[in-house]
């Protein structure tokens, strides 16, 4: 048996696995992102290597037995035994070629569960053969191969991928079969340092260590129980947070982040089940998870140089997740703790899905943290219920991860292989690139989205192939071409335009009239120009953006997706916070200086390495680029970048590898308007903007827009009011650049200020004059002899002013008092009574005030204190109103 831990450190293990595979002409490739490129149907990104089956095989055993010295009578093989149920034939020929290494009875047949991997439902599949290893030895161990036991665990497996598994269920085999390899370092690292866990190995134990340091006291160290000997679950929450931060981290790094949907929730879910149980069971202090950022980095930046890269980002956004899940999960575990106790008390064993999902929906808790709780409590979770209530968003969460392109044609691996055995070349696509052109092909194939037909007619939709094209097929963002395919056969209507592997697939339907196209036959391409004359100038201007954005805000500023359309663009990038407007200023007003200066675009095809070496190069991190490669350089030659490809000059213009359509010149796009700029994931910013004829149009109405503020602030009063109300809602909904917008809100929030001031002014006033009004008529009332005062106070509407002065005569001179106020422009009327406490008891000030304000098609309540309050719909009639009031106080006190 090989040695223990010093000879076996985990960085030798992998180094040994990674020189070998060198040492077999494999070509050492940096690792590639665990997140998958515009891929939304798989959540992270699977692994392997492409060999042949018999020096898979061969390698395999030559590693393990031969560099590494694993014991060769501790290994058993199994491979797949075949299946008759599905028509699948036994893997003999694996099965002999292990033979040569191994007995018999440690080569072992295995159905479908064990030993026939598929990743999905649907997707490429095919048998596998794996490697077991016996950690005790000396003993008979085949019966324990592939049943879950800790002491004979698989190390290796070879997937040979040889057929495709179709919706129907069906198995379809494929044009192109390889083998994926695959080898668990966490085990073998484990079999190496002789240890009977992976977390007993010095890929944990140093993190492991870190954690304890930011434990509470009295916290052990790790000490590796599991199950029923880790009574409390200590050693469970080492393992829990040691996991979750290696995830997080590499996720982060990769370009993921936590969210609501997809993969981003998975994220969201462990990171909180992370904090969850190092508050819980290790009494870690708040922060403590975010702060092993920085060891994990220390202990695996040097083998994944992404991590270091990433860092700060990686840090950043788990602190934000970490402080913002912190706030919440003190509150949410009281809300648990409630529920559980009122469900023990009652004798019950089941948390409702009620209370289940409330803890997700206002606490953020995942079902799953839940369910830990709640066995913590000797509790089981109602999942069905908890499945109800979050019916709606689990159905909105699978939209977004299933997102199809409705009824599209698509041409699937066994299509393109079709095309690819009968000798047809990719189609020739870059005509595309000469435009406004005119372009003459052949057809090579027709398609209807099952099959492949000669000759085709009628309505349904099609797919052209043609021998090239010059229309554009939607990649990197920028939406397909439309237009027409025109022919001695008539017309075919092109609405939609993909590639699959290289064939431009041409979709849409013939026009009425048109007679039989069938392969072979002379077309001409007539792309509807117009329309790539408006999109054009918005992808260039997307390149322009990228460059503008990272002069503004720096160079952490990543692409995360566009989209360009003929009548937007939209630009997603990596930031933490909102850009301020006087940002966004800057990064419209670099792209127009772009513009105004009138510079040359060129684009030029060279090879990938040589564009990778030039200054300030921007790409799209995870994609996959084509060798050679397209790169699109702004107001300089691609050849005089390559002339000097390490000049820091270049940092100064907008170069990408880019494979779209673009204008000749920035001139022809006219103007640029930045519309919008919003948040749409943590850490992701998205920028809408619009061009030329567009941009003219947006520019115009915020300088109208400001006209209108500028008029306003010659108004008071209620004209002003309503101007600015006027004014908010044509603000709130305009297309104008973004940083104008902001300005005219600022503008608009003056003149509120503005009004505010006046109104409470206006106010003091109209307290002045309403109550000065009020006592000179109870003044006069007293002189008169009379028991009662009714007046009329001129200050509009302003109930508080009325109010006032009713309350300072009901408290100075002692008397019932009414007043009424009104206003000409809307014909309304406001009137307040106060009888005060020393009145005789028969008057009651609701008794005074309804039938008085009938005249005025009033209604009246209140009466506290002896005050109370009316509005009337028809001021006019304020005389016989006022009569009213009088002669009913006058018969009530006299």
């Amino acid at each position: 048996m090989a040695s223990s831990s010093p000879d076996w450190p985990a960085w030798r293990t992998r180094k040994t696995f990674i020189d070998f595979f060198v040492s077999k002409s494999h070509t050492r490739w940096p690792s590639s992102p665990t997140v998958p490129v515009d891929d939304p149907t798989l959540l992270f990104a699977n692994a392997g290597m492409n060999q042949f089956k018999p020096e898979a095989i061969g390698w395999a055993w030559e590693l393990l037995t031969e560099v590494y010295k694993l014991p060769t009578d501790r290994i058993y093989a199994t491979y797949f035994g075949g299946d008759e149920e599905s028509g699948l034939a036994a893997d003999n020929e694996s099965k002999n070629i292990w033979l040569k290494y191994l007995p018999e009875e440690k080569v072992l047949p295995f159905g479908c569960k064990d030993n026939f991997w598929e990743m999905g439902d649907t997707g490429p599949c095919g048998p596998c053969t794996e490697i077991h290893f016996d950690r005790i030895g000396n003993r008979d161990a085949a019966s324990l191969v592939n049943n879950d036991d800790p002491t004979c665990i698989e190390i290796w497996n070879l997937v040979f991928i040889q057929f495709n598994r179709e919706a129907d269920g069906s198995l379809r085999t494929l044009p192109a079969k390889h083998v994926d390899t695959g080898m668990g370092f966490e085990r073998l690292t484990s079999i190496l340092q002789n240890k009977m866990s992976n977390y007993d190995t010095d890929i944990f134990m140093p993190l492991f260590d870190a954690i304890h340091k930011l434990a509470g006291d009295g916290i052990q160290r790790y000490s590796g129980k599991v199950g029923s000997d880790d009574v409390d679950k200590v050693d469970m929450a080492y393992r829990v947070v040691a996991d979750h931060i290696r995830t997080l981290s590499f996720a982060i790094a990769d370009g993921s982040q936590p969210g609501n949907e997809g993969r981003e929730y998975v994220l969201r879910r462990i990171l909180r089940r992370a904090v969850h149980f190092g508050h819980q069971k290790l009494k870690t202090k708040p922060k403590f998870f975010s702060s092993l950022v920085n060891f994990f980095v220390q202990m695996m930046g040097d083998v994944f140089p992404e991590l270091k890269d990433n860092e700060k980002k990686i840090h950043d956004m788990i602190r934000d997740e970490e402080e913002s899940f912190e706030n919440t999960l003190a509150k949410g575990y009281e809300k648990f703790k409630k529920a559980a106790d009122a469900v023990k008390e009652n004798g019950g064993t089941v948390l409702s899905g009620q209370d289940a999902f409330i803890l997700w929906d206002t606490y953020g808790y995942p079902i799953d943290l839940t369910e830990v709780m709640a066995i913590d409590y000797g509790l089981t979770v109602d999942k069905e219920g908890f499945n109800a209530s979050m019916e709606e968003a689990r159905q909105k969460a699978r939209n977004a991860r299933h997102k199809a392109g409705g009824n599209s044609i698509v041409m699937d691996a066994n299509a393109t292989a079709q095309l690819r055995n009968q000798g047809l070349a990719s189609t020739d696509d870059s005509p595309k690139f000469m435009w406004p052109k005119e372009h003459g092909s052949v057809v090579k194939a027709i398609y209807t989205g099952s099959e492949y037909i000669a000759t085709a007619s009628g309505y349904e939709d099609l797919g052209l192939v043609l021998e090239s094209t010059s229309f554009y097929a939607e990649q990197g963002g920028q939406i397909y071409d439309t237009g027409r395919i025109e022919g001695s056969f008539g017309t075919f209507n092109v609405n939609n335009v993909q590639v699959f592997a290289g064939y431009v697939l041409h979709i849409g339907s013939f026009t009425e009239g048109s007679k039989a196209l069938s392969v072979g036959d002379s077309v001409i391409c007539k792309v509807d120009y117009d329309r790539r004359t408006l999109i054009a100038p918005n992808h260039t201007c997307t390149h322009m953006l990228n460059f503008a954005l990272r002069e503004v805000l720096g160079d952490h500023v990543d692409q995360k997706g566009s989209i360009v359309l003929p009548e937007k663009l939209r630009f997603d990038f990596s930031h933490g916070k909102p850009v301020q407007p006087e940002d966004l200023r800057k990064i419209e007003s670099i792209v127009n200086q772009q513009i105004k200066d009138e510079l040359d675009v060129y684009a030029s095809e060279i090879k990938l390495e040589d564009a990778k070496r030039i200054n300030g190069l921007r790409a799209v991190f995870g994609e996959i680029y084509p060798d050679p490669v397209r790169v699109v350089s702004v107001g300089r030659k691609v050849e005089d970048l390559l002339a000097n490809p390490e000049s820091k000059e270049w940092l100064s213009i907008s170069t990408e590898l880019c494979g779209g359509t673009h204008i000749s010149n920035t001139r022809d796009a006219k103007a640029f308007a930045l519309i919008s700029e919003e948040g749409i994931a943590k850490g992701v910013r998205r920028i809408t903007a619009v061009t030329a004829g567009c941009a003219s149009q947006a520019m115009e109405l915020a300088s109208s827009i400001d006209c209108d503020v500028s008029e306003a602030s010659q108004l008071e009063g209620a004209i002003l009011d309503k101007q600015i109300a006027s004014i908010k809602n044509k603000l709130d909904a305009a297309a104008i650049p973004a940083a104008r917008k902001a300005d005219l809100r600022g503008m608009v929030s003056k003149l509120e200020d503005q009004l505010r001031k006046a109104k409470k002014k206006m106010g003091e006033q109209n307290i002045q004059k309403a109550v000065k009004t009020a006592m000179d008529a109870a003044e006069a009332a007293l002189s008169e002899k009379k028991p009662f005062c009714v007046t009329h106070v001129d200050v509009g509407l302003d109930t508080t002013a009325v109010r006032e002065a009713v309350i300072k005569v009901m408290a100075q001179k002692g008397l019932p008092v009414m007043l009424f106020s009104t206003d000409e422009s809307s014909n309304k009327a406001v009137i307040y009574a106060g009888v005060p406490p020393n009145t005789p008891s028969g008057f009651k000030v609701l008794d005074w005030l309804t039938p008085s304000i009938a005249p005025l098609k009033g209604r009246g309540g209140g009466g506290k204190n002896g005050v109370a309050q009316g509005q009337g719909n028809d001021a006019s009639q304020l005389k016989e109103a006022m009569e009213l009031a009088n002669n009913i106080a006058a018969m009530k006190l006299s």
